[in-house]
């Protein structure tokens, strides 16, 4: 349980961190975040997903680590881990003598496999805050170039107040620029939170794996098959015998005549 509370608690003082800094940069966070409300906002909503099902994830660990600390002390009539060392429990239940390599090797795929189906839905959210960051960019820019297009095209510089018609019509290009930059930001910023956290959730279920698999391994039985190997060594060697033989016999009567 060591693993399990040093990954918990570095995701806590990360969270607490970040936190801090918002709270810190409060006036500076809630104008960026007002650049585009819209875009933004599901920016952030989504941060916040990504870190709640972080926790959410290591927390459903902590029956796995509860199995598996009785299961190496003894304890055979343990509870059930509910979701990623169940298919284990199920065939160490059954089958409580020795393993086989074979064995062993089938049943660390399978909590490997298992183990990244669970972090799917947290790669996820991470690649969705990335390509939110990226869409606001291009949605920015577009309204950058499209706002100096309009600009430009508007404008009549025979006219004298040419200028505070230019300075009324920048409005709309900054505005894009806002939204890129701080589409980028946010996005960006959220995607390095929950990497951060889905870094340490996979280091947790790492350390199941690591424990699981030296447990396993001092119950396995490691056989050489060294002699299937020779049979089959000592059969080739045979036919190619038997092959040299009878060229030997067809090509011996034509060397004679």
């Amino acid at each position: 349980m060591n693993n399990f509370h040093r990954n918990l608690n570095r995701m806590a003082f990360f969270t607490a961190f970040v936190l801090c800094i918002i709270i810190l940069f409060y006036r500076t966070f809630f104008e960026i975040s007002i650049a585009n409300i819209y875009l933004n906002g599901v920016i952030i909503g989504t941060t916040l997903f990504g870190i709640i099902l972080c926790f959410i994830k290591v927390f459903q660990l902590l029956p796995e680590h509860r199995w598996l600390n009785a299961y190496t002390r003894g304890a055979r009539g343990a509870k059930m881990p509910p979701r990623i060392l169940r298919a284990v429990a199920v065939m160490l239940r059954t089958r409580p003598g020795k393993l086989t390599g074979d064995g062993l090797r089938g049943m660390l795929d399978t909590i490997l496999v298992r183990m990244e189906d669970d972090r799917e839905s947290v790669r996820y959210v991470t690649n969705t805050l990335v390509f939110l960051g990226l869409l606001g960019t291009f949605w920015g820019l577009i309204l950058t170039v499209g706002g100096f297009a309009e600009l430009i095209g508007n404008l009549n510089f025979n006219d004298e107040s040419v200028l505070e018609t230019m300075q009324a019509g920048l409005t709309r290009p900054l505005g894009g620029m806002a939204t890129a930059f701080t589409s980028s930001l946010l996005g960006l910023g959220g995607s390095l939170i929950v990497g951060f956290l889905a870094l340490q959730l996979q280091l947790a279920q790492g350390a199941i794996f690591h424990k699981l698999e030296e447990f396993l391994a001092t119950r396995t039985n490691v056989t050489y098959n060294d002699n299937g190997a020779l049979n089959k060594i000592e059969s080739t060697l045979d036919k190619i015998g038997n092959t040299v033989r009878n060229i030997d016999r067809h090509v011996a009567p034509e060397q004679v005549i």
